[in-house]
């Protein structure tokens, strides 16, 4: 017995020395995110995205802009169509400038953030953009939604009959 007792000590020994002691953190949580798509009706020419900044502000007007700083997952980046940031967190207040296949820079207007996993609609004007936010619950499908609020308002209703037979039936005990 003892020398199996012994064993077993080594061997957790051995074990608590080669294994680490402190755990690793690592930043895997979700991060906010913005999408940004575009819209070219009042262009005259269909235009590519070549490259973008997104200016983060903490004053209404932008007069603070800085561009987001790329930092592991955090990063503003566009293809030819679409532009999309992930960030650690944002300003409040936002402003892109889009260079496109004409050659021309356009800046935008002043823009809230719109919620964690944001979405916008920008429209390519001749001389700037007009970033608008679009309504989103992200993941969640129309008819999921339309599923949850029906089992919801059953629950609801279901609860509300509960507690009236509760009642009549505690009102007729006394």
């Amino acid at each position: 017995m003892l020398p199996k007792l012994t064993k077993l000590v080594v061997v957790l020994l051995i074990l608590q020395v080669l294994l680490p002691a402190q755990i690793v953190l690592a930043d895997t949580g979700p991060k906010p995110t913005m999408d940004f798509a575009f819209d070219q009706t009042l262009v005259e020419s269909d235009l590519q995205v070549i490259s973008g900044i997104l200016y983060e502000c903490d004053q209404p007007d932008c007069s603070d802009a800085t561009p987001l700083q790329e930092a592991g997952p955090q990063r503003f980046t566009c293809d030819t169509t679409s532009c999309h940031a992930t960030a650690y967190g944002f300003a409040p207040y936002h402003k892109i400038e889009i260079e496109f296949s004409d050659e021309q820079t356009r800046q935008s207007n002043v823009f809230q953030t719109a919620g964690f996993a944001s979405s916008y609609t920008v429209t390519v004007r001749p001389d700037d953009l007009l970033v608008k936010a679009q309504f989103s619950l992200g993941f969640l499908s129309p008819i999921f939604i339309i599923i949850i609020a029906c089992i919801c308002a059953l629950v609801g209703i279901g609860l509300v009959a509960g507690l009236i037979v509760f009642l009549i039936r505690r009102s007729k005990k006394t």
